[in-house]
């Protein structure tokens, strides 16, 4: 699974960890990540995020 990063802060969501402390359970790929999603260290949403190479 790919991991992406955010173009605001560099925060790096990795489909493996997940995001549990905001209800995302690890496995979870990017693309299925709820629409109303944010970044959990500037809160911008999913648009602001690139995949990594």
């Amino acid at each position: 699974m790919n991991k992406y990063q955010c173009t605001v802060c560099s925060y790096i969501y990795d489909p493996a960890v997940g995001d549990p402390e905001n209800g995302i359970p690890a496995g979870t790929k990017f693309e299925d990540l709820p629409d109303t999603w944010v970044c959990p260290e500037c809160g911008v949403g999913k648009d602001m995020f690139e995949k990594k190479a």
